[in-house]
């Protein structure tokens, strides 16, 4: 999880989206593992004045839950048992299993656990699994693309993006729009300029209209008032004028 290094297709004017990219990283990380994963960096000189997520996974020292986010430590460990990690409580955890130091790692907590032993009990598990077993919210990942095309060719997911929503105020109102129902939905906003801009500029794409590129392309904020509106303010605007209809998407079956 470090965006450390040079990014291939991101030029002198690009150096703002790798800064962006790691100060999402670092607001994301837990407080307790942010020394251990971003060394002092002119992009966070300023991180720590940006309002805190107090995620489900950035947990106080006694806070009590199944999972904990943690760092493999640099120590020894008997022959057949596990590495130890750092999950931000007053006792380390040894894991199931031998990992190298300094990586990331997910742990869900052994119960009961004895309490008077030095160390607690953990498993090894998948980022994706509290969320997607226990229904907890468990953190973002962050992805830099080279230009818009990117955007979709450098999917995450083996079966791409099945909903995919531009952000325009030439698009049509987002309070007539029916979403179908979806596993991974995408939705891209622009800058000053709008989609247009990332569209001319991008050497893989030969439409001129941005429209083309999405299953619905929307306007979000119907009769503004301003003249242009910050990518910053569109998101809030836009994720609140779209949860109503992602909710509705969601409860759809999808064979329907």
């Amino acid at each position: 999880r470090s965006v450390e290094g040079d990014f291939e297709g991101i030029g002198r004017k690009g150096k703002a989206c790798v800064q962006l990219a790691r100060i999402l990283q670092y607001l994301e990380c837990p407080q307790y593992l942010r020394k251990s994963f971003f060394p002092k960096h002119e992009d966070l000189q300023f991180a720590g004045l940006l309002n805190p997520l107090d995620s489900p996974h950035h947990m106080r020292v006694d806070e009590d839950l199944e999972y904990r986010e943690g760092v493999v430590l640099d120590r020894p460990t008997k022959p057949g048992r596990g590495s130890f990690v750092n999950c931000g409580m007053r006792k380390e955890v040894q894991i199931d299993r031998q990992l190298n130091p300094g990586l990331r790692v997910t742990v869900r907590l052994e119960e009961p656990q004895n309490p008077e032993a030095k160390v607690r009990k953990g498993t090894v598990v998948s980022s994706h699994h509290p969320r997607a077993v226990s229904g907890l919210y468990w953190g973002y990942s962050v992805r830099l693309a080279s230009c818009l095309s990117a955007v979709f060719s450098e999917c995450p997911f083996k079966e791409g993006y099945d909903l995919s929503i531009g952000t325009s105020e030439r698009g049509s109102s987002v309070d007539q729009v029916t979403l179908p129902s979806f596993r991974h939905a995408l939705v891209v906003f622009g800058g000053l300029e709008g989609l247009e801009a990332g569209v001319d500029v991008d050497p893989n794409l030969e439409v001129t209209d941005p429209s083309v590129l999405f299953d619905f392309y929307l306007n979000t904020c119907p009769s503004q008032g301003s003249r242009t509106i910050r990518t910053e303010e569109a998101l809030l605007i836009s994720l609140s004028a779209l949860r109503p209809h992602i909710e509705e998407a969601v409860k759809t079956p999808r064979d329907s």
